[in-house]
């Protein structure tokens, strides 16, 4: 368990996320890709789990890899899934791949979530709902999670109810905070983000779930500026360390807990924390005399303007 986090901390912070370079960092965020459809919410639903399951690796190679993917769906997403030909979930959108993910997968994904959409008619946001419960906003939000991913992988919370097995590795993309390991989930805590909190850059298109409930999405770029600045001592990025980051969080801004995530991950992708002490860099950077990188050290001279 961390302490709370210092005033001068959180006023530090506030100067970070109020001088952030938004429209330098949302272009290359997977989240841009997902803005187009805020109109349509079970469109962005769709796009936004594509999305979010493909964000993993550097900003350029998701951005090329989900631009491709998107393409094959063309102009109406909705309509893609609603009127989706089930017998070529396996090849239809080969050769695509990113990284590890491969098209059958993303094929499956698609089947999977016209099955949801036919059981489930508020969509997502009502299978995350169904599983919601617990005594507070952690147990809450865990059990939504726990919800989402079981929906993603099986149609709801029974075993599987398409005709088709699911193809090796698909499971694997929707872990659960209930799993043995209990795995941060980055992937789905991201897309529930972006569906719930209300802000921009933000969609807010799911109205009956608080934001007060949302958790960071813990990437790497999260963790290390989160570890250097305190709001975790634990070693390993996964659940325990999402609930203990975010309960540090959630004292800055008890109604939007996850108000920094963007600034924070976009200020390691972009380079803004280069995980090293550099004058050149870090002393433009608001937070720097609360990093553990310069802690101890003289105070870095703080850049012009900055």
């Amino acid at each position: 368990m961390v302490k709370a986090p210092a005033p001068a901390l959180v006023q530090d912070l506030e100067r970070l996320l109020a001088g952030f370079p938004y429209a330098r960092s949302l272009p290359v965020d997977p989240l841009a890709q997902v803005l187009p459809w805020a109109g349509d919410r079970r469109a962005a639903e769709i796009v936004g789990v594509l999305a979010s399951t493909v964000a993993v690796g550097n900003v350029k190679s998701i951005r090329t890899d989900l631009t491709a993917l998107l393409a094959r769906l063309g102009e109406d997403p909705r309509g893609f899934v609603e009127g989706f030909p089930r017998r070529s979930w396996r090849t239809l959108l080969a050769p695509w791949r990113h990284r590890w993910i491969r098209a059958d997968q993303m094929g499956f994904l698609l089947l999977r979530l016209g099955e949801i959409y036919e059981r489930y008619p508020g969509g997502l946001e009502e299978l995350f709902l169904e599983g919601a419960e617990g005594p507070g906003p952690e147990e809450r939000f865990a059990a939504g999670v726990h919800a989402l991913s079981r929906g993603l992988r099986y149609g709801g919370p029974g075993e599987s109810r398409s005709y088709y097995e699911p193809p090796p590795g698909y499971l694997r993309l929707f872990p659960s905070p209930r799993e043995g390991g209990h795995p941060a989930c980055k992937r789905e805590v991201l897309f529930l983000r972006w569906m719930v909190r209300r802000s921009p850059p933000d969609l807010g298109l799911w109205t009956r779930v608080d934001p007060s409930i949302l958790h960071v999405p813990l990437d790497t770029h999260v963790y290390w500026i989160a570890r250097h600045l305190g709001l975790t001592r634990r070693a390993s990025r996964n659940w325990p360390t999402v609930v203990e980051i975010t309960r540090a969080l959630r004292t800055m801004d008890p109604g939007d807990p996850v108000r920094f995530d963007f600034a924070l991950a976009h200020t390691g992708i972009s380079g803004d924390c280069p995980k090293r002490p550099d004058r050149s860099i870090c002393g433009r950077c608001a937070v720097q005399p609360h990093c553990d990188l310069w802690r101890g050290r003289r105070r870095v001279p703080r850049a012009r303007g900055a």
